[in-house]
């Protein structure tokens, strides 16, 4: 059996487990005799720690991200996504980007708290706060840790405006808190399609909503009057691309009046754990795969330009770029983001706060 083939492990995107980048010693994979490389493919399990975090509000100032703060109530994200951005993000924490970042969560049990102290301050202006923007606010252990809820528990009791984007049908549970919120223009909610192939979005993001209950949940949002965006991404180079207009079209039928993608981002590890995943999932597809992604960034694997990152350069970009214009505009998704409202924003009273006579 090929070696990567040997490797694969059940449930989970990643191949390997190679060492941070920051670390001073490399780990690898090695048959000793003992059986060890066998051990992998087995389930490995999620292990959850708290985070010591002091602060939950992030900023950011990159010119072609469509929010200045955004909250991770979580680092690693247990659905998988080979292709997941936030991957190399692990290695500031001394773990891998490949299985511990799927393995290994840490969860900030404290966000809510600090959420409370960082908007009462007086230096605190009312900006949108995105949920997801780096790890998704809905992997499966937010149905026991909750503390995306306590976030959103929070920002409805500020009038804190807030936008999510997740792969997770769970998302639907706090319909209850995002309904009322989003009559007021206070909430908004991507959901992320990247495939609406069952088999292939099992092996490419394993751990996530199946594309079914994401176009469900894109309805259930729209019907109880939450704006929902469907985000196509990442397209993958003959891959999932020729899925674009599909996916488009379900998640307008279900209700979404947004849409947007963004082609496939290979940044620091994620190059290496991606083309070891082609390899074994889809080896006769894995040389014209990255042959195409290299025509999209000029001959190399990756570009970090801003205006380009997202999206990419050359013909075949620019062919997908034409292909996604025409099929909005066709679909009637041509809003390009939902306005939150911030001027409602008003932290309620704190417990021992004098009360108003007026």
């Amino acid at each position: 059996m090929d070696e990567l083939q040997r490797q694969k492990v059940k449930g989970r995107g990643a191949i390997s487990n190679a060492t941070a980048r920051y670390e001073r010693e490399t780990r690898v994979l090695a048959d000793d005799g003992w059986g060890e490389n066998e051990a992998l493919t087995e389930t490995v399990r999620t292990h959850v720690a708290p985070a010591s975090a002091r602060t939950i509000i992030s900023r950011n100032q990159s010119p072609d991200v469509p929010f200045d703060q955004s909250i991770n109530p979580y680092q690693g994200c247990e659905h998988a996504c080979i292709y997941c951005f936030a991957r190399p993000t692990h290695a500031y924490l001394g773990l891998s980007p490949g299985l511990d970042f799927e393995t290994r969560l840490f969860a900030k049990r404290n966000a809510a708290e600090l959420l409370v102290k960082e908007l009462r301050a007086k230096s605190y202006v009312c900006k949108p706060l995105a949920l997801g923007a780096n790890t998704d606010p809905y992997q499966p252990i937010e149905r026991t840790e909750r503390i995306t809820r306590s976030i959103l528990e929070v920002c409805r009791d500020f009038r804190q405006p807030v936008s999510i984007i997740t792969k997770s049908a769970l998302v639907v549970r706090d319909l209850d808190i995002l309904a009322p919120m989003a009559e007021d223009g206070l909430a908004f909610v991507g959901v992320s399609v990247t495939t609406l192939d069952r088999d292939l979005a099992r092996i490419m993001e394993p751990r996530a909503s199946t594309p079914p209950r994401r176009i469900a949940a894109i309805r259930a949002l729209s019907e109880a009057g939450v704006p929902v965006a469907v985000l196509a991404s990442p397209m993958i180079p003959t891959l999932n691309d020729h899925e674009l207009e599909a996916i488009l079209t379900a998640a307008t039928e279900a209700g979404a009046s947004m849409a947007n993608y963004i082609l496939l981002r290979l940044p620091l590890e994620i190059k290496d754990l991606f083309e070891e995943w082609l390899r074994a999932h889809v080896p006769n597809r894995a040389d014209r795969v990255m042959a195409l992604v290299r025509d999209t960034r000029d001959g190399a694997l990756y570009q970090s330009d801003f205006g380009t990152r997202m999206k990419g350069s050359g013909v075949y970009a620019e062919l997908l770029r034409n292909r996604f214009l025409l099929a909005r505009k066709k679909l009637g998704l041509e809003a390009r983001h939902f306005r939150l409202d911030c001027g409602q924003f008003k932290p309620p009273p704190a417990p021992g706060d004098q009360l108003s006579l007026l």
